[in-house]
């Protein structure tokens, strides 16, 4: 009820008073005269923002985003660069720039010493209750770098969730929705922009193609087709009440001899496809190979909405129209040192015959990490068998340096950015859920796509220094200025205060052989003290043991 009425106060002034929140942004960003570049820490943690490479140098190109701290909404129109090589970020400050927004989409053509071109997303109010969505267009000059701001009419409406590629000297754009507080719709439509006129088009392609959605893969054949899979769409089924479809089905549309001809058809694609789900990224890898990574499977009852998150790769063979799971081969190093004798042979060829029998290979277990405030997290991680490790002599071990214990790897995530350089894979941010409480990660992970041997960190994810605000049960309105602005201090005192409460905590240490029911029972009184001094006084019972033998375990695995 008390949602109701904010829609009903506001919704007939929602677009204007946005409007005029980004013509104030759009003012302080004019006030830019000179592009500066200067160093910078990794950004600050983001979703839906988009990730690029350069198509002449080593490097990767952010641009938007947003975070959500529970309370407030915060959007992004700041460009990092990612230098591969030095393994280092810079922020780039150039005048006039798009304004702030997430959920658009980017594509980069080489032309002029490279060009990262971005249309539509949206932008929200400070406390998440209003939308704006984009149609602009714009162009970032890599050589110059400069922004400039394409005006042509006859584009696709203001949308966001959207996809578009570079195909052809034409940025081709499918899909997408838009929302306002009154109402949603999710779009099917096809555009073209032409890179030499600089002109749009609406495509009208012959067949039944895909049904209206947003966040599809999408991705371009060597021939120029364009290949449309999964999404995400929900219709209302009655009065204040919707349903969602994770779709799954894989459309083709292409131009015959008259290019402006185009024709939809359905693919029925062979091979292992991805397990449904939402909010997946998407990149395309050598070998004419288009990826998916991550999402979430949302499982809804009437009360809540308990999500599945993934951190799987999942490669789609254009050539062979065929699905197959991205799985580790495990680190090349291990095998050629375990060649230098027939026992290192031996063990070499025990690792091949653990690939080919999952059960006796990696096994995945699942670890709770409990944040400053006693949320529990739950993470995914990959671990080598006991029988191989026990197979180790002591000198391979000091060798490899614990190269087969735990395997690093992203955690599950959805609505991450990626992009691929040189055939390796790079993720950064996203998302993940605990209950009521959002994760929004700030991590750089890559992997080799021609070797599938192992991921890497470039930069790590701190699962404590994560800011989250319980939602305000004032009904006045907060600062827009202030929520929209950044949030970076925010996060920074938080990670302070979080490391300065962690530094006076003195944890019962775990005795040799010991067992984790025996550590438990020793030591339970300890956590859950500690955990109700986290949680407060207020916290009920329950919960408060939930966390306390979630808190010991976390501490007992780490000590063994």
């Amino acid at each position: 009820a008390k949602m109701e009425r904010k829609v009903s106060r506001r919704a007939k002034k929602e677009e204007e008073d946005l409007e005029a929140l980004i013509a104030e942004f759009q003012n302080l960003d004019a006030k830019k005269t000179q592009v500066i570049e200067s160093s910078c820490p990794p950004p600050s943690p983001r979703l839906n923002g988009s990730l690029s490479a350069h198509p002449e140098k080593d490097e990767l190109i952010l641009f938007g985003g947003e975070y959500f701290n529970g309370q407030k909404t915060y959007l992004y129109n700041e460009l990092y660069v990612y230098n591969i090589r030095k393994n280092s970020w810079s922020k780039v400050e150039i005048p006039n720039p798009p304004p702030r927004r997430c959920a658009h989409q980017a594509a980069v053509v080489p032309t002029a010493g490279g060009q990262l071109w971005v249309f539509g997303g949206e932008f929200a109010s400070p406390n998440g209750e209003q939308f704006y969505h984009y149609k602009d267009l714009w162009v970032l000059h890599l050589a110059t770098k400069t922004w400039e701001q394409i005006k042509a009419s006859g584009g696709p409406s203001g949308r966001s969730g959207h996809r578009m590629v570079a195909c052809k000297r034409q940025l081709i754009i499918f899909g997408g929705f838009h929302e306002s507080a009154r109402d949603y719709i999710y779009y099917n439509d096809v555009y073209a922009f032409n890179l030499d006129s600089f002109t749009w088009s609406k495509l009208a392609p012959s067949g039944i193609g895909p049904a209206p959605r947003s966040g599809c893969q999408m991705a371009t054949t060597p021939e120029g087709g364009i290949i449309i899979y999964g999404g995400y769409s929900k219709q209302r089924i009655k009065k204040d009440v919707d349903k969602g479809t994770l779709h799954t089905d894989m459309d083709i549309i292409k131009s015959g001899l008259l290019v402006d001809k185009w024709a939809w058809s359905r693919l029925n694609p062979s091979g292992v496809k991805p397990t449904p789900r939402s909010g997946f990224s998407i990149a395309i890898g050598p070998n004419n190979r288009s990826l998916l990574f991550g999402g979430v499977h949302d499982e809804e009852e009437e009360e809540s909405i308990e999500g599945d998150f993934f951190n799987d790769i999942y490669f789609y063979d254009i050539g062979k129209n065929r699905w197959f799971p991205g799985q580790l081969k495990g680190p090349k190093s291990e095998k050629r040192k375990r060649r230098r004798g027939r026992q290192g042979e031996a063990e070499g060829a025990g690792d091949e015959e653990m690939e080919k029998q999952p059960p006796q290979g990696p096994v995945e277990i699942v670890k709770e990490v409990v944040a400053e405030d006693g949320t529990v997290m739950t993470i995914k991680q990959v671990i080598s068998g006991p029988a191989e490790e026990k197979e180790r002599s002591e000198s391979e071990e000091d060798e490899e340096d614990g190269a087969l214990g735990q395997q690093v790897e992203p955690c599950p995530r959805s609505n991450a950015m990626l992009a691929v350089k040189h055939g390796v894979l790079y993720v950064y941010g996203g998302m993940f859920e605990v209950g009521d409480r959002q994760f929004t990660l700030s991590d750089l992970y890559s992997i080799d796509l021609h070797k599938m041997e192992e991921w890497k960190v470039l930069v790590e994810m701190d699962p404590k220094a994560q800011e989250w605000l319980e939602e305000s049960e004032s009904d006045e309105e907060e600062d827009d200025m202030e929520g929209a602005e950044g949030g970076e201090e925010e996060e920074e005192s938080s990670e302070e205060e979080s490391e300065d409460e962690g530094g006076e905590e003195q944890h019962p240490s775990v005795q040799p052989d010991e067992k984790h029911a025996d550590y438990l029972s020793r030591t339970e009184q300890y956590w859950i003290k500690l955990a109700r001094s986290n949680m407060g006084p207020d916290a009920k019972e329950k919960k408060v043991v939930k966390v306390a033998h979630a808190m010991a375990k976390t501490f007992y695995e780490d000590s063994v």
